[in-house]
């Protein structure tokens, strides 16, 4: 009979081997057996107790049939305890500050999630955590239901018709939901509108989902090369190819590096010491002549014609106001 003193030694390794199995498990999705005993160098035999000992501690591991045979994490009923490295621990960690802020609905439940993967981190790890304090300047303006965006992500992943309240409208919606997204602080809803054969944009918070939901559907191709192009052209008010519906050029008395720094989606070009070319877009020319205004340098516009309009609608408009 081993001693207790032997029983006791023994433990520390039973127990980092455990975690290193867990680790090794949650790493892929179907481990042989043989191969799990070689990357922990143990015989098959302690593989299949050290198994046995993580499904008495809640981890559901299923046993692979064949040949080989081999072992799989799969979900359970409960969420047992996890295992994740240094770098999976701080990302989940700042993962967690984003959503604190993420009008989700979520906020209280990410905070509570955020101090207790904190409490049980190693200190060096805290540390990081502590110093990296994430802050959401672009904050939603209004929160949504978490419920709301369950139901609605659970339709788009399903492709199942979405039947809906809408503000504006008597009856309900019917909709094929394709994505859910998130624009300037706020969640929307990208979806084929089935009553105005249309490509839509629905915010979120106003959608009050229906049950039972419709039919499943084939998605549709979006007119975008993708769902962010899509989008960022909807509140653009282009045709789904992602540019300004107005695009202008123009050279300004300032150096390349001031510019730069005050242009999101634009082009900055140098074209000497203080002076550089600018292409920019907007929704309207009115709107991109404004915008290049604010810059306080003399402007030569490039073209095209519709810009050097707006600069004089503007300076009409300019004018009137400085005489009233």
């Amino acid at each position: 009979m081993a001693s207790t003193r032997g029983i006791m030694e023994n433990m520390p390794k039973t127990s980092a081997r455990l975690l290193s199995m867990l680790s090794l498990l949650q790493a892929r999705r179907d481990w042989p057996g043989a191969l799990l005993a070689e990357r922990l160098d143990i015989s098959p035999r302690t593989v299949r107790r050290d198994v046995d000992r993580l499904r008495e501690l809640g981890y559901p591991i299923a046993t692979m049939k064949g040949p080989d045979g081999g072992y799989r994490l799969d979900a359970g009923s409960e969420l047992p305890p996890l295992l994740f490295d240094d770098d999976q621990a701080v990302a989940l960690a700042v993962a967690l500050q984003i959503a604190t802020t993420s009008g989700a609905g979520i906020e209280e439940a990410a905070m509570r999630a955020l101090h207790t993967v904190r409490q049980v981190m190693p200190s060096r790890l805290r540390r990081r955590i502590d110093t990296l304090r994430v802050t959401a300047v672009d904050t939603p303006e209004i929160s949504v239901d978490g419920d709301v965006l369950l139901a609605l992500g659970a339709a788009v992943h399903a492709r199942e018709v979405l039947r809906f309240d809408y503000p504006g409208s008597s009856t309900p919606r019917r909709a094929e939901p394709h994505h859910l997204v998130t624009w300037h602080g706020r969640w929307y809803l990208v979806a084929w509108d089935l009553d105005r054969s249309d490509w839509r944009t629905f915010r979120a918070d106003r959608i009050t989902p229906r049950t039972p939901t419709g039919p499943r559907f084939t998605p549709r191709d979006l007119p975008a090369a993708d769902v962010a192009t899509f989008v960022a052209s909807k509140f653009r008010g282009s045709s789904g190819t992602g540019e300004w519906p107005c695009r202008g050029e123009v050279i300004l008395d300032l150096p390349a590096t001031t510019v730069a720094h005050y242009v999101r989606d634009g082009v900055v070009e140098e074209v000497g010491p203080d002076r550089c070319r600018l292409v920019l877009g907007s929704w309207s020319w009115a709107g991109l002549a404004a915008s290049i205004g604010r810059f306080d340098a003399d402007i030569e516009v490039v073209g095209p014609a519709e810009l050097k309009e707006a600069f004089a609608l503007l300076a009409r408009r300019y004018a009137h106001a400085a005489r009233i």
